[in-house]
């Protein structure tokens, strides 16, 4: 790691390749011979269009995205997913159904309660989110509009091993493991993700939705939040967030430079497994998630002991390790290891938990 710069855990605004960061610093003041950043485009010129076209086709290319498919670039956040999926879809039978494995997909389904009646498919809050339903579990009601889960688990730290059935289209929150190993996006209706955790920058939301969905959204739906529209003007409505889409190009290029998504998937399962190995064998530390629903993305673990747990985070500061404070919903400890965390800053924080254990034993 060059200039100083630390290991940075955060859950999202997480790190981004330094490759990339480097690549978009030279680019900065003169972006291909146009003589001015990317930042100050105007978003209808015909340098830009080349940027959001390139970046469209790099990521139908990356996840194998089928040609009967929009690829949407919007705002506000899988947040404003929570509605929109709702408000657009909801209204063909009035019910959807959700599942609720963890914070987020907690507030999706309150969410959508605004505009439909939610049937609580399955849930894992009596373990306080830490496994995940099975299939023969799920309780789906056969008039839903659509099924609703969230794949990645980002404040629990678990994960859905399995792509759920229900006959509805699935929907599905994919904000913290997206590109972080192959998917059959053919097995999802639509599927969104923040792009703050494995994709750049804050501000920019992907949806990848197919086409022959019963879109509804109800009169006076404000334009901004209807797919269909936002489908036909190509994402450029309204000034899209040009320089977060830019810096998804980048990092696009940077799997691509790696082998994919099955060489992400590898690495990312290689660095996982070193910190749940760690965790499993500790006498220290534990994590409360069962094997089978780990996250490989954000993995959760505390001393049981709050005070021990705040000189960790602290102590870990001071080698260069931060943000490993929990969300505040679980406490204890998280580490974020998205795509850009190097095996390097897992290896560290391994031999930093090492140390802390031995020197209170």
């Amino acid at each position: 790691m060059g200039h100083n710069r630390v290991y940075n855990f955060s859950a999202g605004p997480a790190m981004l390749p330094e490759k990339v960061l480097e690549r978009a610093a030279s680019e900065m003041l003169n972006y291909g011979g146009t003589g001015c950043s990317v930042m100050e485009m105007s978003h209808r010129s015909k340098e830009y269009d080349a940027i959001i076209v390139s970046v469209e086709e790099k990521l139908r290319r990356v996840m194998g995205i089928p040609d009967d498919y929009s690829v949407l670039f919007l705002q506000g956040g899988a947040t404003m997913q929570f509605s929109m999926t709702a408000m657009n879809l909801i209204g063909k039978t009035g019910c959807a159904d959700y599942a609720v494995t963890g914070n987020f997909s907690k507030k999706a389904a309150e969410e959508a309660a605004k505009f439909g009646r939610v049937n609580i498919a399955a849930s894992s809050r009596d373990k306080n989110f830490s496994y995940i339903p099975r299939q023969t579990e799920l309780k789906p009601d056969p008039n839903a509009s659509y099924f609703h889960f969230c794949m990645n688990n980002t404040v629990y730290g678990s994960k859905w091993d399995y792509i759920p059935e229900t006959g509805a289209p699935l929907v599905c929150d994919m904000s913290s493991c997206i590109l972080s190993e192959p998917v059959d996006v053919s097995r999802f209706g639509l599927i969104y993700a923040g792009a703050q955790k494995n994709m750049g920058p804050a501000g920019l939301t992907v949806v990848i939705v197919r086409n022959d969905l019963p879109f509804c959204p109800p009169e006076g739906t404000p334009v901004l939040l209807s797919y269909p529209e936002m489908i036909k003007s190509k994402s450029m409505y309204n000034t899209p967030p040009t320089y977060s889409i830019y810096i998804l190009g980048l990092v696009l290029d940077w799997i691509e430079e790696i082998g994919g998504l099955s060489e992400m998937e590898k690495i990312n399962r290689a660095k996982a497994s070193i910190l749940y190995e760690k965790l499993d064998q500790s006498k220290l530390f534990r994590t409360g998630i069962e094997k089978p629903y780990r996250s490989m993305m954000n993995v959760t673990f505390t001393t049981g002991d709050e005070e021990l747990d705040k000189q960790f985070v602290d102590g870990a500061k001071k080698e260069g390790l931060i943000s490993l404070k929990g969300h505040r919903a679980v406490g204890g400890m998280r580490a974020s290891i998205y795509n850009a965390m190097p095996l390097e800053g897992v290896e560290k924080l391994v031999a930093y938990m090492d140390k802390f254990e031995a020197e209170r034993q």
